[in-house]
């Protein structure tokens, strides 16, 4: 009669494992937020120092993607229609008065006047 002997082999603890696998995870979580963060303060186009002459002045949103926008340039001011697919030059007045520059709007003002309109477009008062 031959006798066979088995050799069980020892089976991995579940705790052990479980640890390896969470760890893993954690490592590459915090691999993809330090390049997150690393993305966000070096910024991926090159800031343009020298483009003082164009500025975006003011803009208001008509819709999900219309949008009336004032360019400040050189030496006027421009009035440009823009669309998901399209920018339309609408209307160019003066260039700005230094006084004008200065003085900047209270943002508390806008914000009030925007939920004043939303009321209204809701039917309350």
């Amino acid at each position: 009669m031959k006798t066979t002997s088995t050799v069980s082999q020892p089976l991995p603890s579940a705790g052990s494992s479980l640890i390896q696998v969470s760890g893993a995870l954690t490592l590459i979580i915090l691999v993809i937020l330090l390049a997150a963060w690393v993305a966000k303060r070096v910024g991926f186009a090159p800031k343009h120092g020298g483009n003082r002459e164009l500025k975006v002045s003011s803009s208001v949103s008509l819709g999900n993607r219309e949008k009336v926008v004032i360019v400040d340039v050189e030496d006027a001011r421009l009035v440009l229609g823009v669309t998901a697919s399209q920018i339309t030059h609408l209307h160019t007045l003066p260039p700005k008065a230094v006084t004008e520059e200065a003085t900047a709007p209270v943002p508390g003002a806008d914000f009030q006047q925007l939920m004043k309109t939303l009321l209204k477009r809701n039917g309350r008062k």
